[in-house]
């Protein structure tokens, strides 16, 4: 038991609260408006454990719907808004929220701002890593913040959990009041022939049949799988493809899936955060030139600079705990913006001219001569009316990461080699065959090509985590690689904070075998941006963005010569994309890259490897001309793929044959390269 002090505020001064708020607002109330009064009362509530907490959350995820959490899904946010829940018109058209602060883990992330969605517009919202994004799209898709009844939301957070369902009914049971009034048909149905059932219950059983099937003719039942396999269709799945099982699907695909609810289901108010992630680029294209024809409210946050100029006709900026809303697509914004701080910058500095050169004067000619003393108390008038009304601040602009990886040293060439490679998952036909490929530490190549053709699988036969069924993979003696793999973030050890975790990984520096100390730790998190409160709180409270940049540390501290970046840009803002592409240019090694991000393979690229059909080509052009060539495709195929070979996951089954195939070579008797 323990004694805790309440604060209790006078109603006038608060407010609403949203109904889920368990916190005041973020603003202090003033205190000649409102008097605080401080009684002390006997908490007795049993704190907790995250195990119960976590209990608790799953609990409300399985009754929730799909796509449509409830505020229990999310403990640790709290939201308060001054919106009157009470006068919000139920068939309005807009979102609006005065007064709104959120809170994660006690931490304000927005406080005192106002919120707008309109039908008919698609938002895109940016702001650094760990400002607050994926909260605030949490907060507004599970209801803790009010909007008007008639507005439905769905909201797509990631790719669909695998089980035995497949696409296409995966895509179907999104629809939950379909399935649901279907199923009060079959059963209203059933008794409609009961001779048990009186006259009147009989009518009234038809009444509502009839209220059901009028429903269910709006909703367009009779045609939901038609759409259904439409859209899947045009994400790039075949026939064969939306009858495979979601469990066999990678990452991706599974998220392409989860994207195919949220079209079929065309909710009034739809959100996406980071849509494009563990998307191919044919697949990003198809839904950029989908969303672009969206006519309700769209609010998404993406890293790429590229699809929020083509999908976007309002940008919400989250800076500095508020929110500011711009007109026109990112680089509109980009553009707005600059201007805007240049003009702001101009007042505030001509702002403090005028103060510099009255506060000279009165205390220059303040106890002069009576005219002049007069002059110099107009001035001082002039100066406090100036203050009361409210001076311009100083521009400051948004903290720029700035990191590094360390060099290793030049190995000479060739460092590492594909020599007449093969390779196929067991029982499955060969994902490539015959690939003469080499890097050195000179080299920045891109891998692109669609989801399942094998980019990721590429890497890993590089890497030596999979061993190749033909041909052999040479790595040079002293070689060193790391890897920042699609799921890595996801494996960091939620538990423990980003200090200790580094310290477990690196206890001693790789150069000098010396032991290092905490202040050496919090350097080499401090490099990419975990400063301050983060480096101290589990991971598990971080933002995805954060936690990338752990994972980007941990490679500069391995000191590689070669570097693999499976979609490293996932979870970044654009400022530490760009802060990725400088360092990736500073680095004295070799980089592969797995993206779909036009600006950052715009950025690094040398080379830009095709990876389709079992072939590994070189594509002779820029990542603007692979980009248009794709849209071409899409606008003549309708579809995010038009190959007719079956993709995703290496899902066609070889022909049994009846010799034994030779076993793979064994990674221990393959030789290194030496210099000819």
């Amino acid at each position: 038991m323990k004694l805790i002090q309440v604060h209790q505020y006078h109603q006038s001064t608060m407010g609403k609260k949203g109904k889920y708020a368990s916190a005041p607002k973020a603003d202090k109330p003033s205190k000649k408006k409102a008097v605080a009064e401080v009684e002390t009362v006997v908490d007795d509530t049993p704190k907790e454990t995250e195990a119960e907490k976590r209990a608790r959350v799953d609990q409300a995820a399985a009754t929730a719907r799909i796509g449509r959490p409830v505020p229990e899904m999310f403990p640790d946010i709290v939201a308060t808004f001054g919106t009157n829940e009470n006068k919000i018109q139920p068939n309005a058209k807009q979102i609006f929220i005065e007064n709104l602060a959120i809170q994660f883990h006690g931490k304000e992330l927005i406080v005192n701002s106002s919120l707008t969605l309109s039908y008919g517009n698609r938002y895109g919202l940016v702001g650094l890593n760990g400002s607050g994004k994926s909260t605030l799209l949490r907060a507004l898709a599970s209801g803790m913040v009010p909007r008007p009844k008639n507005i439905d939301v769905y909201i797509v957070e990631k790719g669909i959990d695998p089980t035995d369902k497949t696409a296409l009914e995966a895509v179907l049971e999104a629809d939950i009041e379909k399935i649901e009034l279907e199923e009060e048909a079959d059963m209203l149905s059933e008794k409609l022939g009961d001779e048990s059932v009186s006259e009147e219950d009989q009518n009234g059983i038809t009444d509502r049949l009839n209220e059901i099937f009028e429903r269910l003719d709006e909703l367009g039942a009779e045609t939901a799988e038609v759409r259904a396999a439409s859209i899947l269709d045009g994400l790039g799945f075949t026939p064969e493809m939306q009858k495979k099982c979601t469990k066999d699907f990678s990452g991706g695909w599974r998220m392409r899936i989860a994207l195919a609810r949220a079209l079929y289901i065309n909710p009034t108010f739809l959100v996406l955060d980071e849509p494009t992630n563990h998307l191919d680029m044919g697949a990003v294209v198809w839904f950029e030139e989908y969303l672009k024809k969206f006519e309700k409210i769209l609010l998404l946050v993406s890293h790429s600079q590229d699809f929020l100029n083509g999908v976007c006709t309002n940008i919400i900026l989250l800076r500095q705990q508020k929110l500011t809303a711009y007109g026109g697509n990112y680089d509109t914004y980009l553009r707005v913006r600059r201007d805007l701080e240049v003009q702001q910058q101009k007042k505030y500095e001509w702002e403090q001219a005028q103060i510099a050169e009255m506060k000279e004067y009165i205390a220059r000619f303040g106890h002069g001569s009576a005219k002049l003393a007069r002059q110099a108390q107009s001035k001082e008038k002039t100066l406090e009316k100036m203050v009361r009304a409210g001076l311009t601040e100083r521009v400051s602009s948004d903290k720029t990461l700035t990191f590094r990886f360390h060099d290793a040293g030049k190995l000479p060439p060739p460092v590492l080699m594909l020599n007449e490679v093969g390779f196929n998952y067991p029982g499955c036909e060969l994902l490539y065959d015959g690939i003469e490929r080499g890097l050195d530490c000179d080299s920045r190549v891109c891998l692109v090509g669609p989801n399942g053709a094998g980019k990721s699988t590429l890497l890993k036969l590089l890497l030596g985590e999979l061993v190749p069924t033909k041909g052999m993979c040479r790595r040079h003696h002293h070689l060193r690689i790391s890897a920042y793999q699609q799921h890595t973030v996801d494996q960091l050890p939620f538990e423990m904070t980003p200090l200790d975790f580094m310290l477990q990984e690196f206890p001693k520096d790789l150069l000098t075998d010396k032991v290092n100390e905490i202040k050496e730790v919090r350097s080499m998190v401090g490099r990419f941006g975990i400063t301050g409160p983060a480096q101290t709180m589990k991971i598990s409270q971080l933002s995805d963005g954060q936690r990338a940049r752990i994972v980007f540390a941990m490679i500069a501290e391995s000191r590689p010569h070669i570097i693999f970046l499976d979609e490293p840009t996932n979870a970044l803002d654009p400022e530490t994309i760009d802060s990725l592409a400088d360092a990736i240019n500073g680095f004295d090694g070799g980089v592969i890259v797995v993206s779909h991000d036009i600006r950052l393979i715009s950025q690094v690229a040398k080379e830009i490897w095709l990876c389709d059909d079992g072939c590994l080509k070189t594509y002779q052009g820029s990542i603007e001309d692979f980009k248009k060539d794709l849209q071409k495709e899409v606008a003549e195929t309708g579809s995010a793929s038009n190959s007719k070979k079956l993709k995703g996951d290496f899902s066609r089954k070889a022909e049994p044959v009846k010799s034994a195939a030779k076993p793979p070579p064994s990674m221990d008797g393959m030789q290194p390269l030496s210099r000819k």
